[in-house]
């Protein structure tokens, strides 16, 4: 599979493209707007950095050699046309998600292999809102997909092996390490183990327990661990927390949400892509 599209140009979607793109794919970047297109190149600039600084084999030709490998496109049904594998990065909500693929399915050719990136929600919640469901299943990456390279692969029971193992072999190709996941499971195996951790910390933080620096620190002294989790927090983005906690049940994580909006979304502090979220970034 050599044309990879690309639905969604966010923070994670921004980093499938412009990886893939690096090792050596044809990319669409597609995106509901031009408007929102107009700002990749300066995404690209961003990462360029990050990739020579990270990868030992990076250079400003590799890097400029990707760029030209990516077109973006606000045509949804320019962007499949070609596509050997679609993959879907848009926000975390499962209507949305399924209204997206009910317009894929209308315009991709047969061929294509269809994909979500998603990070809690289940392949079989999706799959029937395409046309192919055989084809369908999750490929979700782990943010700053160059250095945290895990692709983790999860088909639904309707999955054709095939397709599996297509899928598997892409993530290869682009640099990741496939994850075979055996059965459907919320927050697959990465989330799993990272969102408890994640949540527990937000508490500790939220009680006054100890401060954001102090449960980093405790961390990763105690564990050896290159990060504590409110510097997980802010390679996340502020988004992601907000959008899986805003309806929480659980009254201390719904506040949580709530602190993040007003003290860093609605200031535009997003994490390490703004250059502030906990922690401010040089």
């Amino acid at each position: 599979m050599e044309n990879l599209t690309v639905l969604g140009t966010g923070v994670l979607g921004s980093q499938i493209i412009f990886q893939a793109a690096y090792s050596g794919k044809n990319v669409v970047a597609y995106d509901i707007s031009q408007e929102i297109l107009d700002k990749l190149p300066a995404r690209w600039e961003q990462l360029k950095p990050s990739y020579l600084n990270d990868l030992k084999d990076a250079t400003p030709e590799k890097l400029d050699a990707a760029v030209s490998r990516i077109r973006a496109s606000a045509d949804l049904a320019d962007a499949v046309k070609d596509a050997d594998l679609v993959i879907e990065a848009v926000p975390e909500r499962l209507d949305i998600k399924q209204s997206t693929w009910e317009k894929v399915s209308a315009v991709a050719p047969e061929k294509t292999i269809f994909a979500t990136n998603s990070s809690t929600l289940l392949p079989s919640a999706i799959a029937p809102f395409t046309d192919r469901p055989e084809k369908f299943l999750a490929m979700h990456f782990a943010n700053q997909v160059w250095i945290f390279n895990t692709c983790e692969v999860m088909g639904h029971p309707g999955t054709d092996p095939k397709v599996f193992d297509a899928a598997a072999e892409f993530a290869e190709q682009i640099g990741m390490v496939p994850i075979h996941i055996h059965k459907e499971q919320p927050g697959y195996v990465l989330n799993s183990l990272l969102v408890p951790f994640l949540e527990a910390a937000a508490k500790l933080w939220m009680r006054e327990i100890a401060s954001i620096e102090d449960v980093d620190k405790t961390w990763r002294i105690s564990t050896g661990s290159p990060m504590g989790p409110f510097q997980i927090y802010d390679i996340v983005g502020m988004m992601t927390p907000y959008m899986l906690n805003k309806d929480s049940d659980d009254p201390e994580m719904k506040a949580f949400a709530d602190k993040i909006k007003s003290d860093f979304i609605d200031k535009g502090y997003l994490g390490t892509s703004t250059g502030r979220g906990f922690y401010t970034y040089g």
